[in-house]
This record gives structure tokens, sequence and C-alpha cells, in this order.
């Protein structure tokens, strides 16, 4: 049969996508597939996206198996991260005063530097490859997630994106998402999700290789097998086995949503470990989004070995992917046991906004969602945090929003908290209240903003949550969602004074 590689290290998001149901064979850090050097036993290779690059997961053993397969004109596909691999460079010094940059194989010649890009998109293909031979011209599909997308270099472009907002700012434009070597047998580009949305790129993959009828079916086979043993392990390497719960999920998924009093408040690292605390325990999970930035639940992606999907991102405004309705529906017909749907900046950020919902709040609000409620101590101190979150959620009380849980979040002082907690729950009386202590992380490999290490955030995480969360509390505080429909907020403000 036809062999298929799929690489299989830290930092890689095996599941993100389906890859077109391509993959036969996981080839592992040490390079090889059954034992035997995976250059002699593969027709293929095709790299994830994640956060391979910033992990350093791939040793010289895999890249001189890479270089050998490239050398022998069989196919290498680069998605994302695994593109940046291929490429000879990428500066990750996003929010750095100088390059912080990162080596790659230099099979394609490119070089990457900070671009984030959150939506979905139309590219155009423009060149010959592999991947793209007789589809000139053609328009396909997919969306993008990257903190460092912005690629220059002499490689020969494929693939153009056509953008509406990159770096959080309307910027209508066309950019390379695509590239390929000379040979046009190596090919890394950007736009998760092609292999699966546009049929053409997979049949040209298959054909690429020479995959008959009977090989399709092989290859059909092989990869139902391999996501078998992919989904039977939380992350990689992780040694966290899945336990698969006999019980079928009740009808109709429950949701809460983790906000907060602003940025940097710790929602994504809770949401993360409550993802993966869940699922060590058997359910069926999920994380979504409020608004574009969807790499804020890529580790929770990265645990449970779920897919990123169309519902996703909730819309708010002009942004996002999916109305808040159909995110509701799509939820339930997937039968999950739980999905937690985190907020964007602080609950109320874009309240204001003519644009209806542009808000966490307003979300919330329409779906009948639960909130727990973060406030972070690290910045204004613990008393200050405790007076944010009484704030806010006495305002959420007047505009009808169902206040469950209360989080003092990197707490550097117990007996401060003590009375922080004192304060709250005589203003307050939430039915669930918690504090965490500060977690010691290093300043980089540890935010979705900047960098990430997909294995070290997503482990601190789950530890930090079964430490200091009741986890069974935390379930019992969802609901199932009912959409209402958006409030006038600006009119019931008015009405306040």
């Amino acid at each position: 049969m036809k062999k298929i590689g799929f690489l299989y290290v830290k930092g890689a998001l095996p599941a993100f996508e389906d890859f077109g149901h391509l993959p036969t064979h996981i080839v592992g850090s040490n390079g090889t597939v059954n034992g035997f050097k995976m250059h002699k036993e593969l027709d293929g290779l095709i790299i994830p996206g994640g956060s391979i690059v910033e992990s350093q997961s791939v040793g010289r053993d895999i890249e001189r198996e890479i270089h050998k397969m490239n050398a022998e004109g069989k196919f290498i596909f680069g998605m994302c991260s695994g593109f940046q691999l291929l490429a000879n460079q990428t500066d990750i010094g996003r929010k750095s005063p100088c390059p912080v940059e990162k080596k790659g194989m230099g099979i394609l010649d490119v070089s990457f530097s900070p671009m984030v890009g959150t939506d979905r998109v139309k590219a155009k293909i423009v060149d010959d490859s592999f991947l793209t031979k007789n589809l000139t011209g053609t328009l396909v599909s997919g969306f993008h997630c990257h903190t460092y997308g912005n690629i220059t270099g002499d490689a020969k472009t494929v693939l153009k994106s056509l953008v509406k907002r990159t770096d959080y700012q309307n910027n209508p434009r066309e950019i390379t998402s695509g590239v390929t070597n000379d040979e046009g047998n190596a090919v890394g580009i950007m736009l998760h999700g092609a292999l699966d949305e546009n049929p053409m790129l997979r049949t040209n993959m298959l054909d690429f290789i020479g995959a008959d009828d009977k090989d399709q079916t092989e290859i059909k086979d092989a990869n139902e097998v391999l996501l078998k043993q992919i989904k039977a392990e939380m992350g990689i390497e992780t040694g966290i086995k899945v336990i698969n719960s006999k019980q079928e999920p009740a009808h109709g998924t429950k949701m809460i949503m983790m906000a907060s009093t602003g940025s940097d408040s710790g929602k994504t690292f809770l949401t993360t470990g409550i993802i993966g605390a869940l699922r060590k325990r058997g359910m069926r999970v999920a994380a979504i989004k409020v608004g574009p930035d969807i790499r804020d639940i890529v580790p929770s992606l990265y645990l449970n070995k779920e897919k990123m999907e169309n519902f996703s991102s909730i819309k708010i405004g002009d942004l996002g992917w999916m109305d808040l309705d159909h995110v509701i529906k799509a939820v339930n017909s997937n039968n999950y046991d739980l999905v937690i749907v985190e907020g964007v900046m602080s609950i109320f950020t874009g309240l204001l906004n003519e644009k209806v919902p542009f808000s966490s709040a307003e979300i919330a609000l329409a779906a009948n969602l639960p909130v727990i409620m973060v406030s972070p101590c690290n910045k204004g101190g613990i008393e200050t945090a405790a007076i944010d979150l009484t704030a806010h959620a006495e305002m959420m009380e007047k505009l009808g929003i169902n206040t469950v849980g209360l989080i003092l979040n990197k707490v550097y002082d117990s007996k401060i908290a003590g009375e922080a907690e004192k304060h709250i729950k005589s203003r307050i009386n939430p039915e669930y209240f918690a504090t965490i202590p500060k977690v010691k992380l290093k300043e980089r490999g540890n935010m979705p903003e900047v960098e990430i290490k997909l294995e070290d955030f997503c482990l601190n995480a789950i530890k930090t949550v079964e430490n200091y969360l009741d986890l069974d509390e935390i379930v019992k505080l969802a609901a199932t969602p009912n959409f209402s429909g958006y409030t006038d907020f600006n009119a019931l403000l008015k009405s306040f004074n």
C-alpha cells in the first residue's frame, strides 16, 4: 500500500484538521516508521501545524530523513508551523524589541516574521507544484491561525490568500500563503483545512504518489486506525491516556462562559486546564472563542484532539466566523458533554460599540450562558482584583447576566486573599468561589499571543486546575444554552440613570 507519513512530535497539532484523511503512518521523534528509516518506507510526508518550531521538537534524525525524502523527490507537505520548519528561519520575536530567530531546514527558500492572522479566507492558486498542478487561477478555501505569517524570500509562490484583516486591523490585500521548491515536490502553506475543504488538492496529492482505487481504500482504512491511535493520548508524549466514557452525553450540550475583568487574566490557561482535566475523566469537551482570535483555544485542541470547527469562533460585529444561534445548533449536533466559551478581553469590552453583538456580555446574555468571572492579581494587586470582580458581578446582575462563579487568579498572598474573599462575599453571593496562586511560568513559551510551547503550557494548566478548582462544581454550573436574541445595552444602561 501507499504510505503517507504524519509527523507526530511535541508541539504538533495532529487533529487540528483531517488532512483529507490521508495520513497512514505516524513518524515519531526518531524518524522511523515500523522500525525502518522513514525515507525508505514512505511515499510522502505531512507535517502538521502547532508549535513545532517553538518547541524545537524536531531533532537531527528527523531532519536527516526529511532531507533524504526531498532528495528522492518524494512529496513533503508542511502546514503552518510545518511550513516554518521547512523554511530558512522564523522570527518569533513578536512583542520583543529585537528578532528572536529559530532556524528551519532551508528546504523552502523563505523566512517568516510576525503577522497575526485568524480569519477564514479564500486563496488563489498562482502556480504549479505537486499539490496545485493544473489548478492555476482556482480559488480554494480554508482558515488562517498564525502569529508569524509574514513570508518573504525567493521560493516560487503557489498560493496567495485574500485577507481582510491582519494584526487586528482591517487591511484587505493579497498575501503569499504558500510556496514550493524548484522541483515542486516540497510545498508549505498557511491555509488550514486546505485538504479537507478542497478535494482537488487531495486528488493531486494522491495522483503524485500514483495511488489507484485499491490504494485509496487502503489509505482510508489505515487513516482510521491512525486516528484512533492519535486520539488515545492527550497531547503528545504526555503519558496521559484518554479514558473513553461509556455513558452517552445527555441530550442538549451544556455550556458555560469563562470571562474576565480584562486581558491577561488567565482565561486561556484556566480554560485549557479545565478542558484537559475533564477529558482525562472521559468527558467529551470543547472550547470555543468569542470573536476571531482562535489561537486562544489551540491549547485545548492540542490536549483533547478535537478539530478547529466553523463554530469554534463566535461572530461579534463583522469579526469571527459563525453567528451565535448557529453555533448553539452546531455544538448540540456534535453531542459534547460540555462546551466552554472563552470570552474576549473584559466581558464588557465592546459593549458600547454600535455593532451588536460586539462583547462577551452580549453573547452571554443572548444565549443565557452562566458565567465564571476571573480577575488577575498580578497587575493592580489582590485588593484591586477583588473590587474589579465585585463591580463587574454587580453590573452583570443589573444587566441580567448570570454570574455563577468568581475566581481570584495569580494570588501572591493567601492572607490578603482571605480578606478579599470576605469583602467579595459581603457584596456578592456566588455559587462558586476560588483562589488560584500565581503559577511560575516562563516569560516566553506560555502565551498564545506571543510564543507557546504547547506541552508545557497545557500540562501546567491541568495541574493547576486539578489542584485548585472543583471540577465537579464547575460542571454543575453549566447550563443548556437558549438563544433569545440580542439586547440593546445602550438603552438598558440609560435606564439605570
